[in-house]
């Protein structure tokens, strides 16, 4: 089903400005009672409920959890949890589905509403479709004998410590005695779980970003900012730095060199120690933004590489069409499916370290496998950017740049989810050539997108 037929759900949940539709009290009620009657059949129930750290979850907790159990449906309150430890516990617990208020990487002032099946997994474009029609009806709340009923899972932090620790080495003995590791919590759902993790496993932890307020999750800190994570770890002469997002599905890193490690480079570290182990079970699943780079490497090593469009869901899609358990984006957002169900920062984080120890190499040395190539990225406004690709003046231009190219490169022009733009992205060996054909590339497109489409 395409993602256009959707109303509200986007590619992952719904979200938006607090305040504003659809992110407001009186919706996010009526998709509580809504999601309660497609996800558990109208026959009760239970869902989870977890939320990240900024003010306005406590907000939306209270209104999905009066319209779930309006529908009838009982809810297992989670608090502050992150996002792939709703996907677990829901999972394990036997729960009809999981729910996150949660805007990820974004501001305090975003929130958003996004789901998990009863197998911990993101909801297929049916069932979100399903959501969006029965908030159409009306309201009607079952009799009070069925409401709904709420309870708070005390232990959920230590559930999902637990877990994340299994991941780890997977019976070989191994910890992280003597590693020095500066975590970064973003000031948000791993605030509590993170630094436990990594210390349970014997590591030195100095912990930052771990003092929500409700208003600083994400600001200056995090895998989108993570200045402040390479400043303390060179001032702390540490191992390596983990920077996760505000709600915990996913991790950059930084080597003792305080150079910046991203998804890209973190993929291809963990499939080659996978690889090196007899583990990789097929290939890797990239997305069309994942550097060449790392194609070309994985490559080298005889292991295949597939490219999804942008986004979690699609390259989940490609994992399990292809029957593979790795993939993942540049931006940090890794699934290790032979691990768990989604996108989970802090096993990720864990699986690459796995990698450091067994092979007694640093994050750096690790890296060195890969080489990235450089990328430059031009947005242009427009009205009708799905439309760009069929103007022969600008199929005419992608053309003559990727025969300019000739192998050494790629060029990529991706209409933007959520904003009128046209990303205009050229790649290659030369980052002066890169840099230039991706400008002249750009204003063809600015030119044709004046002058109408064809």
């Amino acid at each position: 089903m395409s993602e256009g037929k959707r109303r509200y759900f986007g590619t992952d949940g719904i979200r938006g400005r607090v305040g504003q539709f659809p992110i407001t009290p009186e919706f996010v009620l009526k998709l509580g009672w809504a999601a309660g009657r497609v996800l558990t059949g109208g026959q009760g129930g239970k869902v989870l409920i977890g939320k990240d750290t900024r003010i306005s979850g406590y907000m939306f907790e209270s209104a999905l959890q009066a319209g779930l159990s309006a529908a009838g449906v009982g809810i297992r309150l989670l608090g502050p949890m992150p996002t792939p430890a709703i996907a677990y516990l829901t999972r394990t617990l036997h729960a009809s589905a999981g729910i996150v208020i949660s805007a990820s990487h974004n501001p305090h002032y975003d929130n958003g509403i996004k789901f998990f099946s009863a197998a911990g997994t993101k909801l297929p474009d049916e069932v979100e479709l399903a959501i969006e029609a029965e908030l159409d009806r009306p309201m009607v709340t079952v009799a009070s004998a069925n409401l709904g009923k709420a309870k708070r899972i005390d232990d959920a932090p230590g559930r999902y410590i637990e877990f994340c620790k299994s991941t780890f080495g997977l019976g070989t003995g191994i910890g992280l005695e003597g590693l020095n590791i500066v975590v970064d919590c973003a000031h948000g759902a791993t605030y509590q779980v993170a630094p436990r993790v990594f210390e349970e496993l014997g590591a030195n932890v100095i912990a930052i970003g771990s003092s929500p307020d409700g208003l600083n999750i994400n600001d200056d800190c995090g895998s989108t900012h993570p200045d402040m994570l390479r400043e303390i770890l060179l001032e702390r002469g540490a191992d390596v730095g983990i920077a996760l997002d505000g709600d915990g599905d996913r991790v950059i890193m930084v080597d003792h060199t305080g150079e910046l490690v991203d998804g890209d480079e973190l993929l291809y570290i963990i499939a080659q120690h996978r690889a090196a182990n007899g583990g990789i079970n097929g290939g890797v699943v990239g997305t069309v933004m994942s550097n060449l780079g790392l194609e070309h490497a994985l490559t080298a090593l005889g292991i295949s590489f597939r490219r999804a469009p942008v986004g979690d869901r699609y390259v989940m899609e490609h994992m399990q069409r292809e029957k593979w358990v790795l993939g993942g984006e540049s931006s940090g957002h890794i699934i290790c499916q032979d691990r768990t169900s989604t996108g989970d920062g802090i096993v990720s984080a864990l699986q690459v370290l796995a990698a450091m120890v067994a092979s007694g190499r640093t994050l750096k040395e690790l890296r060195g496998g890969m080489v990235k190539y450089p990328q430059t990225m031009v947005n242009v406004r427009a009205d009708k950017a799905t439309e760009v690709h069929a103007h022969p003046a600008v199929q005419d231009a992608v053309a003559a740049t990727e025969q300019r190219l000739a192998g050494r490169g790629r060029v990529l022009l991706r209409p933007s989810g959520t904003e009128p733009l046209v990303r205009v992205m050229v790649e290659g060996q030369d980052a002066a050539e890169v840099r230039t054909l991706a400008e002249e590339l750009a204003d063809v497109v600015r030119s044709a997108m004046a002058d109408g489409a064809p």
